[in-house]
């Protein structure tokens, strides 16, 4: 009897062992399906919201192109301004996570720097929707950007990073001492952001091809040395 009890508790230990593992899968394919859908959405958010601003952006072609429902964004995002801000705070995010991987701290302060601007301008080269929605928000002068409670968090690396290259440069006597990395970075940026944001009038004004390789190879080392330039000693 005692035996038979044994046998049944085993089986029923074994039987509820794989439903919980079925459910764990469940529930984990269900996290990483709803992430996925929310990345899409991210995604699509991004090209309507810096084609069309905020106002003229519809939240029924991101559904539409998504696959999703207008319900089901506004239940992950909140509202259509809550989905633009989460777009703006994911495309700032790919910035840092794109310097983030570069490992900057295991190379020789110049060889850092040249890297960090390079990749900067190709970043921005290559994301012009990007580019276009840091325009629209400043438009807006960062009244959703302003809302956000991890944008400072989110950006804080950029200058940590340049000042760990600055201040091993300046200690190696590679870099003059004197110079603020707050505003290096802001000549790194201004440099590479104007480059996609300009290029379309800047292009036909002065009638140049600077959509060609050969110009953007010229443009990216030309911008390199503006930087090196500067901060050596």
């Amino acid at each position: 009897m005692k035996q038979t009890i044994k046998i049944i508790l085993t089986t029923q230990l074994v039987q509820a062992t794989k439903q919980f593992k079925t459910r764990t899968k469940r529930n984990d394919r269900r996290v990483d399906e709803a992430a996925r859908t929310q990345q899409d959405i991210l995604n699509v958010a991004a090209k309507e919201f810096s084609e069309k601003g905020l106002a003229g952006a519809r939240v029924d072609e991101i559904a539409a192109t998504t696959k999703t429902s207008k319900r089901m964004i506004y239940y992950y995002f909140g509202s259509k301004e809550g989905l633009y801000l989460a777009t703006l705070e994911a495309k700032y995010k790919k910035v840092r996570d794109t310097e983030n991987q570069l490992n900057l701290a295991h190379m020789a302060p110049e060889a850092a720097l040249r890297c960090l601007v390079a990749v900067t301008f190709d970043h921005h080269l290559n994301n012009e929707d990007y580019i276009r929605m840091v325009m629209n928000e400043n438009m807006n002068r960062a009244k959703y950007l302003k809302q956000s409670p991890q944008v400072q968090d989110l950006n804080r690396p950029a200058i940590q990073i340049l000042t760990d290259i600055y201040e091993r440069g300046v200690a190696s006597g590679v870099f003059r001492a004197g110079l603020d990395p707050a505003d290096i970075h802001a000549s790194i940026s201004a440099l590479a952001f104007f480059n996609v944001s300009n290029r379309h009038t800047f292009g036909l004004i002065f009638q140049q091809d600077n959509h060609s390789p050969a110009y953007v190879a010229m443009r990216r080392e030309n911008i390199v040395e503006m930087i090196l330039r500067y901060v050596k000693a």
